[in-house]
């Protein structure tokens, strides 16, 4: 008890973990298990530089300049994963296909429809006719009862 006492006291007034010192804790782990096989000093390095900094993070007591370093992480990481947010989006929706207008940039949500193919839509911000390819289709499944076949 003496212990987590002692940590909570020395803690206060720290940074902590944020989102950048997880990414970077996550890249040290996947360089260690290439390292396991590659066996490399230079990754080994590397891997001892991101220890360093992810420990010096943790510790530090500026929690202004480490939160603006992670709201600069945050924004990068945003601006990588933007293109993928339709894809995803789509994956999980199965009601609606999500696509972007080729003038304006906004996300349509577009109604499954019953075909595959080309569907003209028009965007409700530019108000310009845009053409997707639409893969998916609907499953439509039928359900006979047995006493409605007598």
């Amino acid at each position: 008890m003496k212990f987590l006492n002692k940590l909570q006291q020395f803690m206060y007034g720290r940074y902590g973990f944020d989102d950048l010192g997880k990414f970077l804790f996550k890249i040290y782990f996947i360089l260690l298990i290439i390292n396991i096989f590659v066996k490399s000093y230079v990754l080994t390095i590397i891997e001892f530089i991101i220890v360093v900094i992810v420990l010096y993070r943790f510790i530090s007591r500026d929690i202004y300049k480490r939160s603006n370093e992670n709201v600069k992480f945050r924004k990068i990481k945003k601006k990588i994963l933007k293109p993928f947010l339709n894809i995803k989006r789509n994956f999980k929706d199965k009601d609606h296909v999500y696509k972007k207008c080729h003038h304006c940039k906004t996300t349509l949500k577009l109604p499954l429809p019953n075909k595959r193919g080309i569907k003209k839509v028009k965007c409700t911000n530019c108000k310009k006719r845009n053409k997707f390819l639409i893969l998916k289709k609907v499953k439509v499944e039928l359900i006979r009862d047995k006493k409605a076949k007598r």
